[in-house]
């Protein structure tokens, strides 16, 4: 096992950025005989949720267990609070960072597959719901999406009220992330996942297997119910995990190796 802390110089967000990787390809005891070293190296992108960062997987995850056991790497970009959208202010564009630049970036300085099929998103929360927009979005680059506890708010989004405020964020915070303060119409935005599976499903395109888990006292199961239900609806299969668990690391560390064994098969 590897692991790297980096910083690049991002063009999409004209800025430096910050990243983890753990890889596999430093087994202290030698290459393991399993059947998962008789297939090539997966290469798994996790996102990290809201106030959290670039290190969050790495902090609260075996990750170098993981790689060493699945024969997987595992990059971890930073994206901020962005939902990891695009947004129309310079430096901003998220979804275009971690989908296009920072996969071009990391297939070439480590010697990746540039294959549709070795190619995995996932995340937490709010990076679960990246995982999500951020595979259908650039549905040609990843083959399996990994959302645990997303954060699928885009319903509350359409109704917000200037006068809307929580525990999180603020009215202007939401209408800036989604795109929605110039009065556009939200079921129709590239930033609504919903909208994107319509979109993918209308024109035949080939959708990432996504695989979904929430636990059950989670303050997002309703909205990920809710999802599922909109996958059914729209006949793109989804395969959807719930059980006792709140919103942590108890329930992700579990769900992300359940997750891993789910894509492999």
């Amino acid at each position: 096992m590897a692991k790297f802390d980096a910083t690049i110089f991002s063009k999409t967000l004209a800025r430096p950025v910050h990243f983890v990787a753990v890889l596999c390809n430093d087994n202290a005891m030698g290459t393991p005989d399993t059947s998962y070293y008789k297939r090539p190296t997966k290469n798994v992108y996790l996102l990290h949720g809201y106030s959290g960062c670039e290190s969050d997987w790495y902090s609260n995850v075996p990750l170098s267990d993981l790689a060493n056991k699945y024969n997987v790497n595992f990059f971890m970009p930073n994206g901020d609070n962005s939902f990891y959208l695009d947004n129309k202010a310079t430096g901003y564009k998220y979804a275009t960072y971690v989908g296009e630049e920072f996969i071009d970036y990391t297939r070439k300085t480590f010697n990746l597959s540039d294959k549709r099929e070795d190619t995995y998103i996932g995340g937490l929360s709010m990076g679960g719901f990246g995982a999500l927009h951020t595979g259908l979005m650039f549905n040609k680059t990843f083959s399996k999406i990994l959302a645990l506890s997303s954060a699928l708010i885009q319903g509350m989004v359409k109704h917000l009220d200037p006068a809307f405020d929580n525990h999180m964020a603020n009215y202007d915070y939401y209408a800036w992330t989604f795109g929605i303060k110039d009065g556009i119409d939200f079921d129709a935005s590239e930033n609504n996942p919903e909208y994107l599976v319509k979109k993918l499903v209308a024109e035949g395109a080939q959708l990432p297997d996504i695989y979904m888990a929430c636990g059950t006292e989670d303050f997002l199961i309703e909205p990920n119910k809710a999802f599922k239900a909109f996958l059914d609806e729209n006949k793109v299969p989804v395969t959807f995990f719930t059980g006792p668990g709140v919103h942590d690391f108890n329930f992700w560390r579990a769900q992300l190796v359940a997750g891993l064994e789910w894509a492999f098969k």
